[in-house]
């Protein structure tokens, strides 16, 4: 018995060391489970860093009218007389941006010479009209009236004015504002004038002041013929002196008047000096160059056969006789010695074309440049090269024209009695003396300085 008991253990032990051994008689061990991939990760996209907004230094009238939260506005029913220079900074319309406003209430659109479009010929007379945009109608006041009537102004509050000038009396952006000016008056209605630059700047002043009998539509202030103001100080002259406005003084007196200046302008600012871009107050004032020479050669070329232009290029920046070459032309200016000017030959385009030589207008030095001295030489010129004097010559009504344009009764009679012999640099020295005058006096209606 005990030797059987010794044995079975013995036996035990060895069958089990077969069962582990023996192949296939153990479970197989698991495979281990694969990996799950490995998450493809999308990088977040960097946003750029926002680039900052780079704008001109001048804030318009109507920036800082939307700048105010367009408080001058507010709970109004309004007009707005404006055409496509009419923008803010950023080139934006300045009817866009009232649009934004739900402050007030845009009745009414009122257009200048030209219209709204600005696409109008100068003198054209232009129809009243709807907006496409808005559906509003707009309001020739180079048509049938240059005045606004007390229908067009029914139920308004107030009549918004951002237009630009170029500077020069004759411009009539200006007279369309003056005249714009005694109808609200005369019919209880706010003017709130969204100021802009003189693009000539503020200190040049220059050329014939009005003489009172030639006041018209193309020349509405008494003022020198280049007036360095802005359109908002010369509304304020209107306001605040008697006998600029042809409506009776009880009416200046109770009219309301709101000018929104602008910020950043001073007055020895230029238009390129604004960082703004210019855009086209009519079809032949495409750019800053062409404001520069309507100043210069705009009264020049009325009337006596000087021409401004070389072909469809240079605007009033180029100037040409009938049958004189360039040479000649700039022989004969260079002898009056012309201050601040330089006269050069250069080639523009025709309409057919063909290119042809002219005479293009530089201003060499601005401070001693005299902007409508040129034109009255080219005058004094036109009754040299003219078989007869062509100004006493012309018709009555291109002769009312020029006297309007150029404001001198004086000037007018030297010029038809004397013609080639005209004093021109007597008139000159005269002008500029007066206009030292009118720039000390008109002071107390600067906005900027």
């Amino acid at each position: 018995m005990i030797r059987r008991l010794i044995v079975a253990p013995t036996l035990v032990l060895a069958a089990l060391s077969v069962l582990l051994l023996t192949p296939g008689c153990a479970s197989k061990p698991e495979k281990p489970a694969p990996k799950p991939p490995a998450p493809i990760i999308v990088p977040k996209p960097v946003e750029p860093e926002p680039v900052p907004e780079i704008l001109p230094p001048v804030m318009l009238g109507i920036d800082v009218l939307e700048a105010e939260g367009f408080k001058a506005i507010a709970g109004k029913k309004i007009g707005l007389l404006t055409h496509p220079a009419g923008v803010n900074r950023r080139g934006e319309s300045t009817l866009s941006v009232i649009l934004r406003s739900r402050q007030s209430k845009l009745v009414a659109l009122f257009a200048p010479e030209h219209g709204l479009d600005g696409t109008a010929k100068a003198g054209d007379n232009i129809a009243d009209s709807t907006d496409k945009r808005t559906g509003l109608p707009v309001y020739s006041l180079h048509g049938k009236t240059r005045k606004p009537t007390k229908d067009m102004l029914k139920g308004l509050d107030a009549l918004v004015i951002d237009l630009q000038d170029i500077g020069s009396r004759s411009y009539t952006f200006i007279s369309c504002m003056r005249y714009t000016m005694e109808a609200c008056f005369e019919n209880g209605v706010e003017v709130i004038i969204l100021d802009r630059p003189n693009p000539l700047s503020g200190l040049k002043v220059d050329g014939p002041p009005l003489d009172p009998e030639w006041v018209s539509y193309v020349g509405a202030f008494r003022v020198p013929y280049v007036h360095g103001l802005t359109i908002g100080e010369l509304a304020k002259m209107a306001k605040s002196s008697p006998g600029v406005l042809a409506t009776t003084e009880k009416f200046r007196a109770k009219g309301r008047l709101t000018v929104v200046p602008m910020h950043g302008w001073t007055r020895a600012m230029r238009w390129p000096d604004t960082g703004l871009k210019w855009i086209a107050t009519s079809p032949f004032v495409q750019d800053y160059n062409s404001v520069v020479g309507y100043s210069m050669v705009g009264l020049g070329t009325e009337l006596g056969g000087w021409t401004w232009g070389i072909g469809t290029f240079y605007h009033f920046r180029g100037i040409g006789f009938p049958k004189k070459t360039p040479e000649q032309i700039i022989a004969e200016l260079e002898q009056y010695h012309i201050p601040g000017i330089k006269l050069e030959k250069i080639q523009g385009v025709g309409r057919d074309g063909k290119v042809i030589d002219g005479v293009y207008v530089e201003i060499a030095d601005w401070n001693a440049w005299r902007p409508t001295e040129l034109s009255f030489y080219m005058m004094k010129i036109a009754a040299k090269w003219n078989t007869g004097n062509p100004f006493k010559a012309a018709p009555t009504d291109r002769q009312n024209m020029f006297n309007k344009l150029t404001g001198s009764t004086a000037w007018w009679k030297a010029l038809t009695t004397q013609g080639s012999k005209v004093d021109v640099a007597q008139f000159t020295k005269n002008w500029g003396e007066r206009a030292a005058v009118y720039q000390q006096q008109s002071r107390k209606y600067w906005l900027y300085q």
